[in-house]
């Protein structure tokens, strides 16, 4: 009986070799998960990051000038100011392969790094107009006078780019070639959440700086965290999905350590920050004022590019672009990317994006 219920029974099909071979495969992936899983948690390394050299030009109280020095092909070099606060700027540099310093300075331009440094209690009368007036000239002097250069670029990076354009519109005897805004808000009518949550019949920015003084690197983090509440569980579940690749895991860990490392935001310097740009929107209603001076984007003269991220939600593309409506020149581009206010700038997609198109831009102008 048993034989013969066995000879009804239809055959098993066979597996295509291209089945088999991806088995194999997942398997394979499934023992390398499980390795990189154990040294990451058994054996953690702190990832090396900044590997591009540099040299400090610089420094007063707690900020610094780096200098990336390259075979100066190009031959005005480029001044990039990132934000304030927030985060570290080795984001900019963070591994082989994986920076735009290095792009950039492969290419042949001199790249100038601002770096504000780490404020803590004892800086918390700094303000914007500081920033703008005091820090931001005496740096942007020094890479000018570094370089040997007549003339220099500017790119602003997220608040960098406020901060910038704030310094190039109120000294006009700084020699600007080039003016760059990558992903940073100029109409703060359309910041998106940040702007409804910092509004002014929401949030009480006097009350807040009065009661803490100095906005604590924690709450800063926290701000972001709520912006996307599931991204620590999107990014575990990608991390888990590509864990067998060695590359992939060497990124993460450098990412990771520069997506936990946030800074605090000196007191006055955020009133300032919140009030001005956030809830009264000064910079594009041409009513900011800095050391006596008014902010008149209409006094950017040069070649300007605006560059926006298609998914951002801290500088979405519409508080971008007002700049090239703005700025006082015809030779003015307004370009919008894959990528999200960070992907901009750092990772796969930027090298492939960004990158090209911001060095491509400034050599033909440079």
């Amino acid at each position: 009986m048993k034989d013969e219920l066995f000879t009804m029974m239809g055959e098993m099909p066979a597996m295509s070799p291209e089945l088999l071979a991806r088995m194999r495969e997942e398997a394979n992936r499934n023992l390398l998960r499980m390795k990189h899983f154990g040294e990451m948690v058994m054996n953690p390394k702190e990832p090396k990051v900044g590997p591009t050299p540099r040299q400090e030009i610089f420094r007063t109280n707690k900020s610094r000038l780096w200098r990336y020095e390259s075979r100066r092909t190009i031959r005005t070099p480029l001044l990039f100011v990132p934000n304030l606060g927030i985060s570290r700027p080795y984001i900019f540099d963070l591994m082989p392969k994986g920076s735009f310093v290095e792009h950039m300075t492969a290419l042949g331009f001199d790249f100038y790094l601002v770096d504000w440094g780490v404020f803590g209690e004892e800086d918390n009368g700094l303000t914007v107009e500081d920033a703008v007036t005091k820090i931001l000239p005496r740096l942007a002097r020094k890479a000018l006078e570094s370089s040997g250069a007549s003339e220099m670029s500017v790119l602003g990076y997220c608040m960098g780019a406020p901060l910038s354009a704030s310094f190039v519109t109120t000294h006009p005897d700084f020699p600007l070639k080039n003016y760059i805004d990558m992903a940073g808000p100029i109409d703060f009518a359309h910041v998106g959440l940040f702007g409804k949550w910092l509004a002014p019949g929401v949030f009480d920015v006097d009350k807040y700086v009065d009661t803490l003084g100095t906005i604590l690197a924690e709450m800063v983090k926290m701000g972001f965290k709520l912006l996307k509440p599931t991204m620590d569980v999107s990014t575990n579940l990608n991390l888990w999905w590509n864990l067998w690749n060695p590359d992939y895991v060497s990124g993460f860990n450098a990412l990771n350590k520069w997506a936990n490392e946030y800074l605090p935001f000196p007191g006055e310097f955020f009133r300032q920050w919140v009030r001005d740009f956030y809830q009264q929107n000064k910079l594009i209603k041409g009513e900011l004022m800095m050391a006596g001076r008014r902010v008149d984007l209409r006094e950017i003269r040069c070649p300007v590019l605006a560059v926006g991220a298609k998914e951002d939600n801290i500088a979405p593309p519409a508080c971008v672009k007002p700049l090239i409506d703005v700025v006082s020149t015809r030779d003015k581009e307004y370009v919008e990317l894959p990528g999200g206010h960070i992907s901009l700038i750092a990772g796969r997609g930027a090298s492939v994006h960004c990158w090209p198109k911001v060095a491509s831009w400034l050599a033909a102008r440079s």
